[in-house]
């Protein structure tokens, strides 16, 4: 009875994982590199490369981007201003079906140039919870399939594997290929555990509200009614109002917001339908010192600066679902976690991967020339070492196209994604084409492009190694460049131990038909 109950866990576990394998690794790779999205932003982003200021600007020094959004007849203005990762501030406005960004300079207040790419966190990070298909949800619906996917694999996973904790301190690097995948599979399936968990059930939190949207409606008329209420954000809920008012002085409102926060600055200024009666102006505040996501907005009356409303104490289901939420986005700042989850997030990266691969050891002699078996082969490269090729041609990109570039219609920033697509359809077709090579040589590829990226970083932009290091406001650029340096290390070191390898197998072979001959 129980050897039954294992073996159809271990179907389970099978299936679930070359399945929607493919999925949960680009799920884990881009939501890993998310974690650094910033940092990301700023090693792509050349011009927004900037020293932080020791005082801020005060915020009616953006009244003329203001003043635009009012001619325009903006739907919305907003400032971001600059914190510990991010010293730049972004300012938007427009509807939205369109919005103009500009980003500012926070010592000169002068607008810089447009760096012409969407970076980390308008393509890495919404391509980790949508894979980039917004067709009916359908990207978050396969998101939330294979979250629940990986679940299912943590707990069969524990259940397949009678001395999982055993086998967690031992690894033998020396065994063969098949023995040493299920001892990597096995040490960063028990050391992620938890969080492999904690990441999935807390994303499916998030994203609760597109799962199961019958209870919101069941209580709210639209979902827009609904957001509004547990965000805080009812005073949003007005007509359009009539135009000609003015819009109150935001460093006074400002001011009246700091004093209810208690001294705590803002981290976002809203103005909704700006140059209208029913203007609002909202103050956000920031999450760099806690994990519950709780921006407390304070809201005031356009026109004439009147205080409307503060967002309500949350109750405790919504407080439980913001922290769920706060350790999922990680929104607060603490370098020494943020490095846990980078690390943690490579391991379950490692688990996967390693989860293909010795699914593919275990079957290659037996269904090596099967379609379905090709199939797979095919899509572990591409979702392996093919995703992985295609996020370091997106840097590259980034790096060699001139900025304003156009090609077929399309700006800069499209084709740097178009790049990233290409590249990893590439992957795949070359995994089923030429499987015996594909793991060598697409590693010795990654390596070559993270060094290039490097490279091209110094030549392209001055800031070498030894520039960033040595400025503290461009240490996540060589950070960036560091990471990628060990990376090329780790990838190169790869490709030689299975290119020797793949040359002791062809000798063995050679010498086994030789002496049967």
């Amino acid at each position: 009875m129980k050897q039954d109950f294992r073996r159809s866990m271990g179907w389970l576990h099978t299936w679930a994982g070359v399945v929607l394998g493919s999925i949960l690794f680009a799920i884990f790779w881009m939501g890993t590199l998310s974690v650094f999205d910033s940092e990301i932003d700023l090693w792509m982003k050349p011009t927004t490369r900037v020293a932080p200021s020791a005082n801020m600007l005060p915020l009616e020094s953006f009244r003329p981007s203001l003043n635009k959004a009012i001619s325009a007849k903006a739907a919305f203005w907003n400032v971001t201003l600059p914190n510990d990762r991010d010293a730049v501030i972004h300012v938007h406005y427009g509807s939205r079906q369109k919005a103009l960004s500009t980003d500012i300079d926070p010592v000169t207040g002068r607008e810089l140039p447009d760096a012409g790419t969407l970076g980390a966190t308008e393509f890495i990070f919404p391509f980790h919870y949508t894979l980039n298909v917004g067709l009916m949800n359908l990207g978050e619906w396969l998101v939330g399939l294979a979250t629940m996917a990986m679940l299912a694999l943590c707990v069969t996973g524990v259940i397949i594997h009678r001395k999982i904790f055993v086998d967690f301190f031992t690894f033998r690097p020396r065994a063969k290929s098949r023995r040493m995948l299920l001892d990597i599979h096995n040490v960063s399936g028990v050391l992620g555990l938890p969080f492999h968990i904690i990441l999935a059930f807390s994303g499916l939190v998030i994203l609760g509200g597109t799962y199961f949207p019958t209870a919101i409606n069941a209580v709210y008329p639209t979902s827009r009614a609904y957001f509004f209420d547990s965000n805080g954000l009812s005073f949003l809920s007005v007509k359009h109002g009539k135009p000609g008012a003015p819009v109150t002085s935001l460093d006074e409102a400002a001011t009246h917001a700091r004093s209810l926060w208690g001294g705590e600055q803002p981290h976002l200024v809203l103005v909704t339908n700006p140059g209208m009666t029913t203007s609002r102006i909202a103050f956000f505040r920031g999450n760099e010192n806690q994990v519950v996501i709780d921006k407390n907005v304070i809201a005031f009356d356009g026109p004439t600066g009147k205080f409307l409303s503060r967002a309500p104490r949350l109750d405790p289901i919504m407080r439980a679902q913001r922290f769920l939420s706060g350790v999922h986005l990680i929104e607060f700042h603490h370098w020494a976690l943020r490095w846990i989850y980078f690390l943690l997030g490579l391991g379950s990266c490692v688990l996967i991967g390693t989860g293909f691969l010795f699914w593919l050891d275990a079957r290659r002699k037996r269904q090596g020339e099967e379609v379905g078996f090709r199939l797979v082969e095919g899509m572990a490269a591409g979702s392996i070492t093919g995703i992985m090729l295609a996020t370091l041609a997106f840097f590259v990109a980034n790096r060699l196209l001139p900025l304003g570039t156009h090609f077929f219609g399309l700006e800069r920033a499209s084709l740097e994604v178009c790049v990233f697509y290409i590249v990893w359809f590439g992957a795949c077709i070359h995994g089923w084409i030429w499987p015996l090579r594909v793991w060598s040589i697409q590693c010795a590829a990654i390596g070559f492009l993270a060094v290039s990226a490097v490279v091209l970083n110094w030549v392209m932009t001055g800031d070498h190694l030894l520039r960033t290091l040595s400025h503290s406001y461009l240490w996540p650029v060589g950070g960036m460049d560091a990471v990628l340096l060990v990376g090329a290390t780790l990838a190169l070191l790869t490709a030689l131990a299975l290119f020797r390898r793949s040359r002791k197998k062809s000798v063995l072979t050679r010498s086994v038909s030789a002496e049967a001959v």
